[in-house]
């Protein structure tokens, strides 16, 4: 091991200088990138994440400043600052890098040997994401003599930031480093790579967690306090990955303001819209406009809401504000991501949450055993919606922020695609990866309605969890055509229009309209916000529920049931 080591770290000096003479530019402190790199399944090519970066460097780079917004609900953080700070914090990591090389050299390190101990393994990751390169050469090969496991999550970090502008030293260094550290063969790769470590069982070095958002805090100071090894955590902070925007990046909608269907002009019948209704307070959403934010932030019928809409992984879910701790929540979006799904936060504590599950995962509230509601919402197109609503109220377009709110303009290409972007190692071929299901998860018991099998069926009446429910579909698909910014005209399909309740003892059949079906006896029953409503006033209560693409709700409900298929 010990020759093969310095074999390897005489090629990393070798890069190092060709990279030095080829004028490698210092971290770029200031990206303000669009949601999503370039479409990917699992990019094998280093110039493919390349490209991924330009991409999402360039596209929104003007679109950071509110145009006559509304007041934001939150004071200003450190996240919000922006470039100015992240300079200062890279002006304090070359002073930091100059402190630490007069306390250690290149050849105090190479002298060393036998395991390393934590609190040396701190100090190694600090020197490889440092601007010395010889002391980030001697950490590799400090590294790989001690042959010390931990550091494939280091690795696995540093070669992204080299590829994202954060490390200074190229991303080939890293990639080398894996393949010797762990004898996989992954090559530059950052999908494969991150995608095998989840498969595995091992452990970061200790204070990985706040290492790597300090190395992201030269994007956004905020990550920073994401980011730290004292914060509680269910989740392993190596999956958390950085989304390409900073802290609200993908600005949140709070308490935007809604207009009657008259004035709603920008709106086609045929457009997508998210539906919700609360104590008689009815309320339209249009995709072409959530698409940009992710996040509403409202209140309907005098309950505080969040609607969380996951892009990626095709899922919007509302969320009742008043949490299980007696606290009402609102959120933003931290520009982060686990599995391919987004990681919301509160604004109240700044933690970490699952857009999946309303739970929080890496922050001061994972102790408390909080948890949010799920409400029901429902997607379908603004004619049906109006048609059932007419006193419903509507986005008004005029948001306060400048975007392009056209039907695709911000993930058309994404959605019409069969890719994904971003790395998930838990997969399962029972599906297609982005087939759309209606997901539902009663006492902690998830179940996935594949949405060709509901609009085959019209009417599913099943149990699960003990609960009886029924599940209405709509006959078709919601289709759209849009236009992407990056690929053109597209065509794809956002879902289906779906609900489900609570059935009691009645087996139901599929009426004469969608907003109709009959019982066992005969009796016609009508589809409502709210619930099922008999001809002779009997009710069944609504059931939360969502759409998701089928690779996002595995990722996270691996143990979930499949309606209608064995597996």
């Amino acid at each position: 091991m010990k020759r093969r080591s310095t074999l390897f770290i005489l090629l990393l000096a070798f890069l190092l200088f060709f990279a030095a003479a080829c004028q490698v530019p210092p971290p770029r402190p200031a990206l303000e990138p669009t949601a999503e790199p370039e479409e990917t399944e699992m990019a094998d090519e280093f110039a493919d994440d390349a490209e991924t970066e330009e991409i999402a460097t360039e596209e929104m780079a003007e679109d950071d400043e509110m145009v006559d917004g509304p007041t934001p609900t939150a004071e200003p953080t450190e996240a919000s600052e922006g470039a100015d700070e992240s300079e200062e914090m890279t002006a304090e990591d070359d002073m930091a890098d100059e402190a630490s090389a007069e306390l250690t050299t290149f050849d105090q390190i190479q002298a060393r040997s036998g395991p390393i101990s934590d609190e040396e393994a701190v100090e190694l990751m600090n020197h490889l994401t440092g601007r010395d390169r010889d002391l980030f050469l001697a950490s590799v090969e400090r590294i790989l003599v001690a042959e010390d496991q931990r550091f494939a999550s280091v690795f696995i970090e540093t070669m992204r930031g080299s590829q994202i502008g954060v490390v200074p030293f190229p991303v080939e260094t890293s990639a080398l480093a894996l393949e010797n550290l762990t004898g996989e063969s992954f090559g530059l790769s950052w999908d494969a790579w991150v995608s095998w470590y989840g498969s595995t069982e091992l452990n970061p070095p200790p204070n990985f967690t706040s290492w790597k958002g300090q190395m992201l805090s030269r994007i956004d100071p905020g990550f920073g306090f994401f980011l730290d090894s004292n914060h509680p955590t269910t989740i392993r902070p190596e999956e958390v990955q950085w989304g390409g925007v900073r802290v609200d990046g993908i600005p949140a909608l709070d308490w935007a303001t809604m207009i009657s269907p008259d004035e709603a002009e920008y709106l086609d019948p045929s457009d997508a819209v998210f539906g919700l209704s609360i104590n008689g307070d009815s309320r339209a959403y249009p995709l072409k406009i959530i698409d940009w934010h992710e996040m509403a932030n409202d209140t309907v019928g005098g309950v505080p809401v969040s609607i969380a809409y996951c892009t990626l992984c095709g899922a919007a879910v509302a969320y009742d504000g008043r949490a299980s701790n007696g606290t009402t929540y609102d959120f933003g979006s931290s520009g982060f991501l686990f599995r391919s799904n987004k990681l919301m936060y509160d604004r109240q504590t700044r933690t970490l949450w699952n857009q999946l599950t309303g739970e929080p995962v890496m922050g001061r509230l994972v102790e408390e055993d909080v948890k949010l509601d799920i409400l029901p919402i429902v997607l379908t197109t603004w004619e049906d919606w109006l048609e059932t609503h007419p006193d419903t109220q509507v986005l008004d377009v005029e948001t306060g922020w400048d975007r392009p709110y056209e039907t695709g303009a911000a993930y058309g290409d994404y959605f019409a695609s069969n890719g994904t972007m971003f790395p998930v190692y838990l997969r399962s071929e029972l599906l297609d990866t982005k087939e759309q299901v209606y997901a539902i998860n009663f006492e902690g018991q998830p179940k996935a309605y594949p949405i060709p099998t509901l609009i085959d069926e019209r009417v599913v009446n099943d149990i699960h969890a003990d609960q009886p429910l029924v599940l209405v579909s709509a006959e078709s698909k919601i289709e759209i055509e849009g236009f992407s910014r990056r690929s053109g005209t597209v065509t794809y399909s956002p879902g289906a229009e779906v609900r489900a309740y609570d059935r009691g003892n009645f087996e139901f059949t599929a009426g004469e309209t969608d907003d109709e079906v009959t019982d066992q006896d005969g009796m016609i029953w009508t589809v409502t916000e709210d619930a099922l409503l008999a001809e002779d006033g009997q009710t069944l209560d609504r059931l939360p529920g969502h759409l998701a693409y089928w690779f996002g709700w595995f990722a996270f409900f691996p143990n979930t049931e499949v309606y209608g298929v064995e597996g």
